[in-house]
């Protein structure tokens, strides 16, 4: 076909290019390179025009010296002896004034990957190291690697070049310094201990691909340097407790309660705050890289913030969103709290590919629970109609895990997969099966009607898998099914040199299992079938049958093991577990390659374990002389930055407090314990937050911390926690009017007068005025309403031993995140009781129990108190328990009403407004009610709401607002009742998690109108 030979016409084209390289007009030159360069753009290969070009790389031209380098650094490593040649007009270069020139030679020179020029290589990336142009300096850095992949035994001068690297303060360098770093000494741990403040505070700045490199290289290094947040919480979280993690359960637990209280250090809380706004990047990368960094380093409490950045990655493209998913998949077991407000977001549109359906089912199988499995299981009914048929058959096994994970719903399930099996799709029909089967180990006996119907399908179904486990079934339960199971043992054999091989072992089974427990009806056909599989061309298949003949028919030369035949085949086999396959993928950094391949890749750094201990934190001060002589604490060796010029936490306040650099809400986020916990899952998400974490506006972050460490330490000393708070109230200096309002310049000096002379004035009259109302911690807010008791074990049926049970609405000590239970016992009996104690507790996943103090006697007509403290992780489900004596157990469960499940915290009004402002929409609930004459006053609405819920009330509101938080989660919930003329009210009701709102709504206007 001559018309497509285009060879002979490339020829004089290339020669029409060399002629113009040729030339001396440096704009035909020019000409040239461009059109070369276009060429290399569209994947032809210009590998011919080398020695052309590379004569050119002297010329006085810079935009054609440019164009030489790029095309240069294409192709000196396939023409290397031609590249050497040139070498010195590199070397030359590399002094070039114009920094583009130099970092192009350098580029080059790393280019070029011939040992003999090893020595060349480090001088010049040393020199490239000390260049005044960070763009330079930047080049130098990425060579490193290449220079060491040449040549290993370089390591050590690389090191050295890497550390001056490191020392950099150029937001340009810091990234790909770090990248040099990961690729040639990542365990040289040291060699950031004096960059790490800085490395945190530049990070905002640095290049997305920087961003990423450096937060992963961050996680690794947080996790060798701090202590787990997480030490005195349970790790067994809010997720599916598999067999193995329950039994691990009580030990964590006592192990915890040894441990001393945590205090976060001040650089891991650094670098949780500077890398939070990157939450809001347009790039899927540092999301995912902050995402992960969060879930491996925060506190359990302030994990929930990457949620909705997560949810916001899976409206990209379908690449993105199957990374996204893989890691939400793996986080959702543990975390699962943190991704139920966000349901519908994974549920699964008809345009998604079918790996993305297979995540998202994953997702949602993860997040079921009591309150949304209705909602997730009409999904699921919905999927199964689908004509893609991988996705209907793991929908199918989504149900039978949330069945076996609910055991509420698990009748249901089973009865939906029944009528499945009359689907006319024979892959629906046998999936069903397959799950069928796994979920009626569980409670066989009373599924006999199953077993049958689906014995009666081994007639149509054809799917080996399918039948194979209908024939374990009816041989495993074969004793249900007395009158079935040898008939089809008859069609069985008929067919059996038909069958696939999975099947024809499942029918020897049968054959065995019936011989055993039924020989008189299958005596003939048991030895016909194992004599068809004598002779199968499957070793297997006849291994199998020469094993199972001499273990049931007993012969002179059967072994000992033919009497313990029965035993071994129809012995009580466990239920299986249905486990997630991400259950145990946290192993590997979220985020990476290996993660996603659950293998380990090559390059993968493995995440280190925590400490037990902490290392020395000093290690990351640095001394450095100011301009004007002074010393403080930097990160960076080169000069003094802004960011560093207040070393200690006071400095950093007193600098705050000149100079407000935010005017939104975190400065004023100030009073409250829960700044971290609550307004940061409020508003974690939001743009404004996200810009505030990096600011000097989040100071009182810190400082809120230390003072949560402090409170800590003296829980135990009552008296004096109070008389500590009373002094905290009295010295805390207010937040400024200017940090709170967006103020116009001819105010602020009349706030600042106010600040300075009447603030504080104000703030110690309201103390006075509310007592019970401690501004840093509101742990010691006295409830106001009354505590309900509530019968836990009626005398008669304790035998004499009466229990009740309220809830004390006060801290619980060992652990915060827990509701305190007061117990009272009173013995009714004739004689005395004896050790009084708690066993066996059954809870639900993610909730946990400190149980009291074992009562070792308790005399006949006498009355004893204790405290325990239940996580019931933001849910009304029950714990259920034993209450042991020496002679009885009598099994009891402590259900929390809604209200009981928060704690009070102070906010003022305006905080308590944009707070309301920013839990608007899916999160706000508003009732509209009458309310009665005798309820109509301000002081009976507080005292109703305050006992519905354990809230406190906003002082100096316009209307009747309180404010509280979970005490497991942290999420805020906020209440307003708003009274109007005849008795007309609305309540308002505002909280993240929208279940915990729904319910307290109900249970306010319950109070509110009976």
């Amino acid at each position: 076909l001559p018309q497509y030979r285009t060879l002979p016409s490339s020829s004089p084209r290339h020669d029409d290019l060399k002629e113009m390289l040729d030339s001396n007009k440096d704009s035909l030159k020019l000409e040239a390179m461009k059109r070369i360069v276009a060429m290399i753009a569209r994947g032809k290969n210009a590998s011919d025009l080398f020695p052309a070009v590379v004569k050119n790389v002297a010329c006085k031209n810079i935009e054609v010296k440019k164009l030489v380098y790029v095309y240069l650094v294409r192709y000196a490593e396939e023409q290397q002896d031609l590249a050497l040649l040139s070498i010195s007009t590199f070397q030359r270069g590399l002094k070039d004034p114009n920094q583009l020139i130099r970092a192009s030679a350098l580029r080059v020179l790393s280019s070029i990957r011939v040992t003999i020029i090893v020595p060349i290589m480090m001088l010049a990336i040393k020199e490239a190291a000390s260049d005044m142009s960070p763009y330079v300096r930047k080049t130098a850095a990425h060579a490193i690697p290449k220079l060491y992949s040449l040549d290993p035994e370089q390591k050590d001068c690389l090191i050295e070049v890497i550390e001056k690297l490191l020392a950099d303060k150029t937001t340009l360098v810091a990234g790909s310094v770090v990248m040099a770093f990961e690729e040639v000494c990542p365990e040289r741990i040291d060699l950031i201990h004096k960059n790490y403040r800085k490395l945190c505070n530049l990070l905002i700045d640095v290049e997305e691909w920087g961003q990423v490199v450096i937060i992963n290289m961050l996680t690794r290094y947080a996790r060798t340097q701090f202590l787990n947040p997480n030490m005195n919480v349970s790790i067994a979280g809010p997720h599916i407790l598999y067999k193995e993690e329950k039994e691990k359960k009580k030990t964590e637990a006592t192990a915890i309660v040894k441990r001393k209280p945590y205090v976060m250090d001040p650089d891991h809380r650094l670098l949780l705050r500077n890398t939070k706004p990157l939450l809001q990047s347009r790039n899927a990368a540092v999301v995912m890289a902050v995402a992960q960094l969060y879930f491996h380093l925060a506190p359990k409490a302030e994990v929930g913030v990457i949620a909705k950045a997560l949810v916001r990655l899976m409206r990209s493209h379908s690449e993105v969103q199957y990374v996204v998913l893989q890691n939400v998949a793996t986080m959702s077991i543990k975390r699962r709290g943190m991704f139920e407000p966000y349901l519908k977001s994974f549920y699964i549109r008809s345009t998604d590919p079918t790996q993305i359906k297979v995540l998202k089912l994953e997702v949602l199988t993860n997040l079921a629970n009591e309150t949304n499995i209705s909602t997730i299981l009409r999904e699921f009914q919905t999927y199964i109609k689908s004509n893609d048929k991988d996705f209907v058959a793991a929908t199918i096994q989504a149900i039978g895990r949330c069945a076996t994970n609910i055991g509420e719903v698990r009748d249901t399930c089973l009865n939906g997969l029944v009528q499945l099996l009359s689907n006319r799709d024979e892959l629906v029909v046998a999936e069903s099966v397959v799950v069928i089967k796994k979920l009626l180990q569980m409670q066989p006996e009373q599924h006999s009607d199953i077993i049958k119907h689906m014995a009666k399908l081994t007639d149509n179904i054809q799917v080996p898998m399918a039948r194979a486990s209908i024939l374990w079934l009816i041989g495993e339960y074969c004793e249900h099914v007395p009158k079935i199971a040898p008939d089809v043992l008859r069609k069985m054999a008929k067919t059996f040199t038909n069958e696939e091989d999975i099947v024809k072992l499942q029918i020897i089974n049968l054959a065995a299992k019936l011989y055993l427990t039924n020989s008189k009806q299958t005596k003939l056909l048991t030895q016909y079938v194992l004599n068809l599989a004598k002779y199968d061309q499957n070793y297997d298949i006849r291994d199998r049958a020469r094993f199972i003949r001499q273990l049931i028919v007993p012969t002179d030369k059967s072994g000992a093991l033919s009497k313990y035949a029965k035993k071994l085949f129809l012995a009580l086999k466990p239920a299986p577990v249905l486990e997630s396959p991400f259950k145990d993928r946290d192993h590997f950094q979220l985020g990476s390659l290996s993660h996603l391949l659950n293998a380990k890749a090559g390059g993968y750094q493995v995440l280190p374990d925590w400490p037990e201990a902490a290392p020395d934190p000093s290690v990351r001060n640095v001394e450095v002389k100011d301009s004007e002589g002074r010393i403080g604490l930097l990160g960076d060796t080169r000069e003094v930055p802004e960011w560093t010029k207040c070393s200690s936490r006071e400095k950093r306040k007193e600098k705050k407090a000149d100079k407000p650099f935010y005017s939104d809400s975190e400065g004023e986020s100030g009073p409250t314990e829960s700044a971290d916990s609550a307004s940061d899952t409020a508003s974690g998400s939001e743009s404004g937050s996200g810009s505030e974490e990096s600011g000097s506006g989040s100071e009182s972050e810190e400082s809120n911390e230390d003072s949560e460490s402090a409170s800590e330490e003296d829980e135990e000393e009552e008296g004096k926690k109070k008389k500590k708070n009373v002094e905290k109230i009295k010295a805390r200096k207010p937040v400024p009017e200017s940090e709170r309002y967006d103020s116009q310049p001819n105010t602020i000096a009349s706030v600042q007068v106010f600040d300075t002379i009447c603030k504080p004035a104000w703030l110690y009259m309201q103390f006075l005025l509310n007592p019970p109302l401690p501004v840093s911690v509101p742990q010691t807010i006295v409830p106001s309403g009354n505590l309900k008791t509530y019968e836990l074990l009626h005398r008669i049926t304790g035998e004499g031993l009466s229990v009740e049970y309220c809830f004390s609405r006060q801290p619980f000590s060992p652990d915060p995140h827990m509701v305190a239970v007061k117990i009272q016992f009173t013995n009714s009996a004739t004689s005395e009781a004896k050790s009084l104690h708690v066993e066996d507790a059954k809870l639900q996943s993610g909730m946990r129990i400190k149980e009291f103090p074992e009562i070792e006697v308790l005399p006949a007509g006498e009355t004893v108190s204790v405290v325990m403290g239940i996580d019931f992780c933001d849910s009304t489900q029950a714990a259920n328990f034993q209450l042991c004596t020496h002679t009885r157990k009598f099994f009891v469960s402590i259900q929390p009403p809604v209200g009981e499940l928060m704690m009070p915290i102070f906010m003022t009004e305006n905080e308590f407004k944009k707070e309301q402002g920013q839990l608007m929409g899916m999160n706000e609930i508003t009732e509209k009610l009458t309310l009665e004459e005798k309820c109509q006053g301000e002081h009976a609405v507080v005292q109703r709401v305050t006992t519905a819920a354990n809230l406190s009330r906003v002082p100096c509101g316009s209307d009747k607002e309180f404010a509280g938080k979970t005490v497991t989660s942290g999420s805020l919930v906020l209440v307003s009742v708003v009274t109007k003329e005849d008795g007309a009210a609305q309540l308002t009701v505002n909280c993240e998690k929208m279940v915990i709102g729904t319910m307290l709504v109900k249970d306010i206007l319950q109070a509110l109108t009976q």
